[in-house]
């Protein structure tokens, strides 16, 4: 560091804007730095995600964080600690937040059935005082309404759900980091998607070759590239050379006299070989400004090399001959390739319906290329502030963006109604993972990118997004149904204590009666969560409204038949108060049996085989709790010709409550 004139060691922790700091092969930059002098390539994956390093000259800037690959440089510190790239990041990830869809919904459905029971709980309590019923019989009648009207499984159900959609997942090499991701995940209409490492391979790779010296073919190029390649160095670009297959052209030369490694001073590298003929060849490769001063380039060389740098390729130029008489032999565009399997995922996600833009911090160029290739159709977003109004219909790339600017467009979206999915791999992608409803760190993820998702893949490229969307769908329809079935049983199973106590003059249910009964019918509720269900062909979204709208119908269809039982059980048969509550207690464990399995499925009952857990749980709900009712075990015990009618009943109410569903669906989209 130099301070006041003078050169010293000192720790990160006491620089300041305006130190002068020296950077050479691996350090690791510590403070945001103005390169003034020199050149070096930096290694910015820890902040970027980016797999190719970056060459940074006098006038870039060099991120806190990223690693000296090669190269010396001198710069001055211009932002430190929270202030750096990095440090802003961090703060967004901080201040990101956003109430998931789950909290939504269950804070409606907690909110109806409170408004709901509230209303029918002081109902049943001021009719109970004008019958004359004393405060000893009121306090247990208040006692079994409230534990009617709490809906005690579904936190555990929810998070049920979640937790067998998370195991699923797990086989399939996705992970969650929160289970409230899989339900996002069945909702999302956008998915933001990074384009280094989800939709291209991350590596450098040669993409185009073009020859400019007549008699030569692309492998005479990219062997005479590679001659001027370190054998075993770390660089890149000499990698990418080196890995492709130059055909039969090799035997052009015998050997390399001397290789010059890349000088960033020059930017060039070079070699002396020996051809076949025994005759001395140097060969140049490098930068096509620093190639062109020795060899001069044709208006044809030109207009190439203007339109691979057009499509955003990083391109070299190539030059052999005579050492006092070179030539251009070609120019060689890389690019990081879109994986295989992109074009193909990315078409499924839309028949999915959900929209897909590109964010990446690359220039617009190489961004518009990459997205052509995978049929990601649409406009490329302008250089500039991102407004904060924008929508994913407007444009199909982003790029050239900031850690703030990608939490910006995910707020954006959100803004507009939207609920995003966002996948990104870096730590300047930590803030929008954190701020998306569903956060997807990518397999080459780093550490930091990964605890601010909710979804971490361990396997390239985008299937793992659509595993974790079809999961999700599935597991939004089995938790969807069971809120019907929610909001259903527990209104009717209010009113029939009321209708009870009105028929009857007595309470119809005891405390110790309904906590069977809830524990019955939770059990078989709470395994509907490892049900069979289809996964939607769109996005779902939790309607609440729609959903009370759709139950009041059916509740009202479940209260008529629970009240013709019950009426039947008083007026016809003549049953004694213990008895009637023992019908009670029966008529609502098999009338909410009955209910689940008809809300299970949007078509008719019959068509969708239930799963054996769910089969096996309601089976054991059914013995025990009839077993029970015939012996008088708890409750006082029926005959077992009234328990046979109740099941008949039961299965006809089925039945019918299934055609009051189809009718209630057909009006009402609840998902």
């Amino acid at each position: 560091m130099r301070r006041d004139g003078a050169w010293r060691e000192a720790l990160a922790a006491e620089l300041v804007p305006g130190d002068i700091v020296q950077l050479s092969l691996g350090a690791i930059v510590c403070a945001d730095l103005r390169i003034i002098a020199g050149l070096v390539l930096l290694d910015q994956s820890m902040l970027t995600g980016e797999s190719i390093p970056a060459e940074a000259g006098q006038g870039k800037t060099a991120y806190a964080g990223a690693l000296v690959r090669r190269g010396k440089a001198t710069g001055e510190v211009v932002a430190t600690g929270a202030r750096t790239y990095f440090g802003r990041a961090a703060e967004l990830v901080r201040i990101a937040d956003v109430e998931t869809s789950e909290q939504k919904a269950v804070l409606g459905i907690v909110r109806n059935l409170t408004i709901i029971n509230f209303t029918i709980v002081v109902a049943m309590v001021a009719y109970a005082h004008r019958i004359g019923m004393s405060a000893a019989q009121i306090i247990p009648l208040v006692l079994t309404a409230l534990l009617a009207a709490v809906p005690v499984a579904l936190p555990a159900t929810f998070t049920l759900a979640a937790t067998l959609g998370a195991r699923a997942l797990a086989l399939k090499g996705v992970l969650l980091t929160r289970l409230t991701a899989l339900h996002e995940a069945a909702i999302i209409d956008v998915l933001c998607a990074d384009k280094t490492g989800t939709l291209t391979a991350n590596e450098l790779a040669v993409s185009a070759v073009r020859v400019l010296r007549e008699g030569c073919g692309e492998d005479d190029v990219l062997l005479a590239a590679a001659l001027a390649s370190s054998p075993d160095g770390q660089d890149p670009v000499d990698a990418a050379i080196r890995s492709v297959d130059r055909g039969k052209s090799a035997s052009r030369y015998q050997r390399v006299l001397r290789f010059v490694p890349f000088d960033p001073a020059v930017k060039m590298a070079e070699a002396v070989a020996i051809d076949s003929v025994v005759n001395e060849v140097r060969i140049v490769k490098g930068a096509p400004a620093a190639v062109a001063a020795l060899a001069p380039m044709t208006d044809e060389a030109c207009a190439d090399l203007a339109a691979l740098t057009a499509a955003g390729y990083r391109t070299l130029a190539v030059a052999s001959g005579p050492p006092d008489n070179l030539t251009m032999v070609g120019l060689i565009a890389f690019g990081d390739p879109p994986r295989a399997d992109s074009a193909g995922l990315l078409a499924e996600l839309r028949s999915l319906g959900v929209a897909t833009v590109m964010v990446t911090g690359d220039a617009a160029a190489t961004a518009a290329t990459v997205a052509r290739s995978i049929g990601l159709e649409g406009a490329v977003c302008p250089p500039g502030k991102i407004s904060d109004s924008v929508g994913p219909d407007e444009f199909a790339v982003y790029a050239g963006i900031f850690p703030e600017d990608k939490f910006r467009l995910v707020r954006a979206f959100q803004g507009r109604g939207h609920t995003v999915g966002m996948c990104g791999d870096g730590a300047n992608d930590a803030p929008a993972l954190r701020q998306a409803q569903m956060g997807i760190a990518v397999s080459s993820a780093t550490d930091v990118a990964k605890a601010a998702a909710g979804i971490v893949l361990t396997s390239p490229g985008l299937g793992g997004i659509v595993a974790a969307i079809e999961e999700g769908r599935s597991g939004f329809q089995r938790i969807m149904t069971y809120t019907l079935s929610l909001l259903v049983n527990k209104s009717a199973t209010l009113v029939v204590m009321l209708a009870g106590l009105i028929m009857t003059g007595h309470a119809v249910l005891t405390p110790m009666l309904q906590a069977l009964s809830m524990l019955a019918g939770d059990l078989v509720t709470m395994s509907r969560a490892a049900d069979r269900a289809t996964p939607s062909p769109y996005p779902n979204s939790w309607r609440i409204g729609n959903l009370t709208r759709a139950a009041i119908p059916l509740a009202i269809f479940k209260l008529s038949y629970y009240v013709g039982v019950l009426a039947t059980g008083w007026f016809v048969l003549g049953l004694d108060p213990d008895r009637m509550r023992t019908l009670t207690f029966l008529v609502l464990v098999l009338g909410g049996q009955a209910t689940i399995y008809v809300l299970r499925a949007r078509h008719h009952l019959w068509q969708s085989r239930p799963a054996p857990v769910m089969l096996c749980t309601s089976l054991a709900d059914v013995t025990i709790v009839t077993s029970l009712a015939l012996g008088g075990v708890l409750m006082t015990p029926l005959a077992p010709v009234i328990v046979a009618i109740l099941f008949g009943a039961t299965l006809a109410f089925a039945f019918a409550l299934d055609a009051v569903k189809r009718i209630v669906f057909a009006r009402l989209r609840i998902d």
